[in-house]
């Protein structure tokens, strides 16, 4: 990192509307323990999905959390965001997310996930993807090699996280 005396961010990026209970969960758990590192997590901020669950699980460990919206006001914002950003911006918000992280974490895999990690990976950002599908591992592990990881559970993701902010 530039400034090792600034906290790390992590992004979380993941589907707004995932079909599945345990990939909520994840997400929580995660955020959890991106709060418990000390770190700043960073999502879509809105009240859905990944971002809802990501935000409330940092929130629940006393943690800082900072929405990216892709609106031009705070409509539909996760209560559990401390720092909106407004953009009015819609998905172009999604440089945003990755430039504004130190690591990206893909929790889950949607059209706007696929695309946040195309420009991390063309941001040469670290990503770590969990929960996403074996085609997605495939793909991103081919297109961005050595910047891609795969974790199988949040503490491995947040394990690999650690390494890659003590650079």
């Amino acid at each position: 990192m530039d400034n090792p005396a600034r906290r790390p961010i992590i992004g979380v990026m993941g589907p707004g509307a995932p079909d599945t209970p345990e990939l909520l969960g994840m997400a929580a758990e995660l955020g959890r323990l991106i709060a418990r590192a000390g770190w700043i997590t960073l999502s879509g901020g809105r009240d859905a999905g990944v971002m809802a669950a990501v935000n409330r699980g940092a929130k629940s460990a006393g943690g800082l959390t900072v929405g990216i919206l892709p609106g031009r006001d705070r409509h539909g914002i996760s209560a559990h965001v401390d720092i909106p950003i407004i953009t009015d911006m819609g998905s172009a918000r999604n440089n945003i997310n990755v430039l504004s992280s130190d690591v990206v974490i893909a929790c889950g895999m949607g059209r706007g996930t696929a695309a946040e990690i195309a420009l991390a990976l063309k941001a040469e950002k670290k990503v770590i993807l969990l929960a996403c599908p074996a085609a997605a591992q495939t793909f991103f592990r081919e297109l961005g090699g050595a910047l891609v990881s795969v974790a199988g559970t949040p503490e491995e993701a947040v394990a690999l996280c650690t390494a890659a902010v003590k650079y």
